[in-house]
């Protein structure tokens, strides 16, 4: 027996070192996903959205595509000609910079006399280094002097905001996602060594899945953006513990029962294996169903994600174990299980009374619990009460939102990011009349062969293809309610005007695009989800009445989160409302991890009910799942919770969701909602498959 032990344990040694050098070879790329990053919102619209058709209509007007920076200067007092100076040399130093595309416009006085604005356009070929760019126009701007303010706003000031924001993913959001797991794993174990093994496994999951959406990025087959970068963190970090805690909860088990670490080590991969790979299956499944999604950037979290997902599954199945055959039972020092044939601590334990509190009032446990999440879920009447819009994308005021307000004060919002409306040249005239009577439109122009200097209201429109292009400079700030009702109703008016084959775009358009395709992808791709796990769920538990009632419950849950959420972020964190992505995000995440953990109990239930009938299974799944189920609900809401480090709204909700929807999951539902159901249904909860007929006759012959 000796020489089969050196043998299993030459095999996990091997295991182990192969493991380190992918780790080894990966890990650099932990930090550089940053580089094939892309947070330019018009590359994730839909190919048939109509201001994609306008964006691609008004690229024929230019030699080359660009964003604007606006830079404007405020003094309340009224600009002085000292002021205007400093603009004046502050522009032709923009003129300057790299990437700016020159000769810039004049600046534009406002007509109060209390601003002065910039136009800069910047190359869009410049892609990420647009936020370098724009750094360089804040330096030579400068600060505040004398009472003039000057800010750097408009889209371009906006998206190197969000790069600023999203550079911190590879470091602070990484960092602060290893302490969380570090501290959970140290208060779950309380031992010095085993702490070890799950985060060095969760590390190099990261670290292979970071190394292929890198590779795959930089190929161009996948689209990668900083909000799928910072749920790929918290993703694998969260699965990767919860994981590693289900199967070393069972290895600690089986140790009570075997004497050679990898007989245990054996028993329990065989167990908990299912069910981990079950999980992450329809994690991964559910993941992939937003390929169905007409957003790139929907499309782009999908394969990420599932990236992760998978490697954070062949990490945990294949080092972990090695990792802990090779600890043996020191590497639960100083609690170190003995072989003793007992059961597990949980069974005799709170969660043992929590069984029994269960089997004696299961009824009206779960009647309560149904009752209390769908009160609940009446918050959802909140969610939908305002609109987040571009500028209110970040919990702190930066630049290019408190440029924005002053742009507001002074200006027509609108100028600086007008409407583009191109139009068939024959009916430019036409369209230009009929725009300027929508609501909302301050101004109409079309543009001319010369944009360096003033407007000039008699020079004739450029005609490229037969085409001319307007813009409309809008009343509202671009990115508010105002703007996109405006830009709603200038569609509808120029679609009206025969012979136009009108197409609006520009920066609102994209926003209005982005909401009706967010809408349309939650109408196909949430049936396509819950379709996806009931058939794993059937084939894992080889029932149909259980999967449906497990869904059931886990919708409710994610109508009472969503209910929840919805008040905290409207009177507690006073955010102005949700992205248009936030309820498709967090109906994946919230449904395909919640079901994670009614699978982890079920599949042990089934187990338990094989051997003791349905309802001593329940109670006894229950009492062996809870203390590990509950320690991985805590390290996956922590973890998602790291994402509030980021001071971007969009991320500090979908974490606030994940994390609040997971302890509702792992407290609620998973401990007494579904048990109290199953105990209460008793062998039926298995219809129907043959473990509902047997163990009804079982029960019945108890019963008699």
């Amino acid at each position: 027996m000796s020489g089969r032990g050196g043998r299993v344990t030459l095999v996990a040694l091997a295991v182990v070192l192969g493991w380190l050098l992918v780790g080894a070879v990966t890990g650099p790329f932990a930090g550089r996903l940053g580089e094939v990053a892309t947070n330019d919102s018009a590359a994730f619209l839909p190919a048939d959205a109509e201001a994609t058709r306008a964006q691609e209509l008004s690229g024929r007007f230019v030699d080359r595509q660009t964003t604007p920076a606006l830079v404007v200067y405020e003094r309340t007092s009224g600009i002085t000609d000292a002021d205007r100076q400093r603009v004046a040399a502050d522009a032709a130093r923009f003129a300057e910079v790299p990437g700016v595309i020159g000769p810039l416009p004049p600046p534009i006085p406002s007509q109060d006399g209390q601003a002065v604005q910039v136009v800069v356009p910047i190359d869009d070929g410049e892609g990420e280094r647009i936020g370098t760019t724009v750094e360089r126009l804040r330096d030579i701007a400068g600060g505040d002097r004398d009472g003039l303010t000057v800010d750097v706003a408009g889209p371009a000031g906006l998206l190197a905001d969000l790069i600023e924001v999203f550079s911190a993913i590879d470091g602070t959001l990484l960092l602060v996602t290893l302490c969380v797991v570090l501290v959970i794993l140290l208060v779950v174990y309380r031992s010095p060594v085993l702490w070890i093994f799950p985060l060095l496994s969760a590390g190099t999951s990261f670290a292979l899945a970071a190394a292929f959406v890198h590779l795959l990025a930089d190929a161009d087959v996948i689209t990668l953006n900083g909000q799928a970068q910072g749920i790929l963190t918290v993703l694998v970090f969260g699965a990767g513990t919860d994981y590693a805690l289900l199967l070393v909860a069972r290895y600690r088990e089986e140790l009570h029962r075997h004497a050679r670490p990898w007989d245990a080590m054996r028993t329990a991969w065989k167990g908990a294996a299912p069910a981990i790979i079950a999980s992450g299956g329809t994690v991964i499944l559910s993941l992939l169903c937003l390929l169905l999604s007409s957003l790139n950037s929907n499309r782009a979290l999908g394969p990420v994600a599932a990236i992760g997902i998978a490697a954070t599954l062949l990490v945990m199945l294949t080092f972990l174990p090695a990792l802990l055959v090779l600890g043996g039972r020191w590497a639960f020092w100083p609690r170190r299980p003995r072989e003793d044939e007992a059961e597990p601590q949980a069974e005799q334990g709170m969660w043992r009374r929590i069984a029994g509190f269960v089997a004696r009032r299961a009824r009206p446990v779960w009647l309560v619990t149904s009752v209390l999440l769908a009160a609940l879920a009446l918050g959802l009447t909140q969610l939908g009460a305002t609109t987040l819009g571009q500028s209110d994308l970040f919990t702190q005021r930066t630049d290019s939102v408190v440029g924005q307000e002053v742009i507001a004060r002074h200006y027509p919002a609108g100028t600086g990011s007008p409407a583009t409306i191109l139009v068939d040249q024959r009916a430019a005239r036409q369209v230009a009349e009929v725009a300027r009577t929508v609501p909302g439109v301050a101004a109409v122009r079309p543009v001319t062969g010369d944009r360096a200097g003033p407007p000039d209201p008699a020079a004739p429109p450029r005609v490229v293809d037969g085409t001319v292009q307007l813009e409309a400079t809008l009343a509202d700030p671009p990115d508010s309610d105002g703007a996109e009702r405006t830009i709603r109703d200038l569609r509808a008016a120029v679609h009206r005007v025969p012979g136009a084959n009108a197409a609006v775009g520009g920066f609102t358009a994209i926003n209005v695009d982005t909401a009706a395709a967010a809408t349309r992808d939650q109408n196909v791709i949430i049936p396509v989800v819950l379709v996806v796990i009931a058939i794993i769920l059937a084939l894992l538990l080889r029932a149909l009445l259980a999967p449906i009632l497990l869904i059931a419950t886990v919708l409710l849950s994610f109508a009472a989160t969503l209910g929840l959420c919805a008040l905290v972020f409207r009177h507690v964190l006073d955010f102005p409302g949700v992205d248009a992505s936030f309820p498709l995000f967090a109906f994946v995440f919230l449904v395909a991890l919640g079901i994670d953990y009614n699978i982890f109990l079920m599949s042990r239930v089934r187990e338990e009910s094989v051997r003791r009938g349905t309802r001593a299974g329940v109670l006894a799944g229950l009492a062996v799942t809870g203390g590990v189920i509950t320690s991985a609900g805590i390290v996956l809401a922590a973890t998602f919770s790291a994402l509030a480090v980021l001071p971007l709204v969009v991320l500090v909700e979908l974490g606030v969701a994940v994390a609040v929807g997971v302890l509702i999951d792992t407290i609620v539902v998973r401990s007494l909602l579904v048990p109290a159901l199953a105990y209460d249904i008793g062998p039926r909860v298995w219809w129907p498959g043959r473990l509902a007929r047997a163990n009804g006759e079982r029960e019945a012959r108890r019963a008699g």
